[in-house]
């Protein structure tokens, strides 16, 4: 069972994105999201980047106000929440599940990883092949990709090899998993606030906008 620490606002947007048969899972959008405001793109719109969720076009509704409701929970709920990461002092944390010592929550575990970093990714490049990147994103990207291939394949060997559970050998690979988790929490972190960072240098180093009286 996936262990959260889900609040009221969270919970709403879980059921609202359940109700519109969202193909990309909560937790994938939540990374999905942060990836797409820490981006040094400067065009992300957030209503662009929930009809992606759908495949490019927001899910059928059986009213205006219900599509109010769900666009409200996405943008006022999810996003601007996760703008506060931007902040040293908010730092992100990925999804909280079960660590209990069991060949199906290994896999899971090892799937929401993936699903989590490469929603990140996605958001990040934004449809980009290549972004520029300050420094300390840029290697916390490389981090990213390498704990993405590593997650991928415990998914695969999980897939090609079941086998009966051997409990002190998968206590000992999710206590390495734990590690690698902060380790994921703390590269897309200080993406984030490299970009944001960068952003702000940028934003006050740009020629002042006012006219020049004559």
């Amino acid at each position: 069972m996936m262990k959260t620490a889900a609040g009221p606002a969270e919970n709403a947007v879980k059921a609202l994105l359940a109700k519109h048969a969202c193909p990309v899972p909560f937790h994938e959008v939540r990374t999905r999201f942060l990836g797409n405001i820490a981006t040094p793109t400067m065009s992300v719109l957030p209503l662009q980047i929930i009809k992606g969720l759908w495949g490019g076009e927001l899910p059928a509704a059986d009213s205006i106000d219900e599509l109010n409701d769900l666009l409200e929970a996405l943008v006022q709920g999810l996003w601007n929440g996760l703008t506060l990461h931007q902040k040293r002092s908010q730092p992100f944390r990925l999804t909280r599940m079960s660590t209990d010592a069991t060949a199906v929550h290994l896999a899971r575990y090892a799937r929401v990883r993936f699903e989590e970093l490469d929603g990140f990714m996605t958001g990040l490049f934004n449809g980009q092949e290549i972004i520029d990147l300050p420094e300390r994103a840029h290697e916390a990207v490389g981090h990213i990709k390498e704990l993405r291939a590593m997650m991928t394949g415990i998914c695969d060997l999980a897939a090609r090899e079941p086998r009966p559970d051997d409990p002190e050998q998968l206590e000992t690979t999710f206590k390495h998993l734990r590690e690698l988790t902060r380790i994921m929490e703390t590269e897309i972190h200080e993406a984030v606030l490299s970009c944001a960072r960068a952003r702000r240098q940028m934003l006050e180093s740009a020629p002042s906008a006012r006219s020049t009286i004559h």
